[in-house]
């Protein structure tokens, strides 16, 4: 059996355990937390964006639209695209808003 790490949300103190093989939402979603916003679960929506301020992990493919190439190497990456590969400490990131102005709703 695969050795399960361990995740921690910096923001809210949540902490749940991450298989290896297992994304980090998908994992999140397992043990009930709702501390990362869950959007298409494919690293496309970018919903999902955290910092990873400590640890180890491996990425699959995401939207370069979401994560851009120096935002990756700052750790910022989507958690449904992230594999740990040791204890991890990740921060949420909130999507920037969209500002409307009134004109563009004419």
């Amino acid at each position: 059996m695969s050795e399960a790490f361990s995740i921690t949300e910096l923001g809210s103190g949540v902490r749940f355990n991450c298989l290896p093989n297992q994304s980090v939402l998908r994992a999140m979603e397992h043990a009930g937390g709702n501390c990362v916003p869950v959007g298409c679960r494919g690293g496309g929506c970018g919903l999902c964006k955290v910092q990873v301020l400590r640890g180890e992990y491996q990425c699959g493919p995401m939207s370069s639209k979401h994560v851009s190439e120096s935002a990756l190497a700052c750790g910022e990456v989507l958690a449904c695209r992230i594999y740990p590969r040791s204890d991890l400490t990740i921060e949420r990131r909130t999507p920037k808003a969209t500002v409307v102005t009134q004109q563009q709703i004419q």
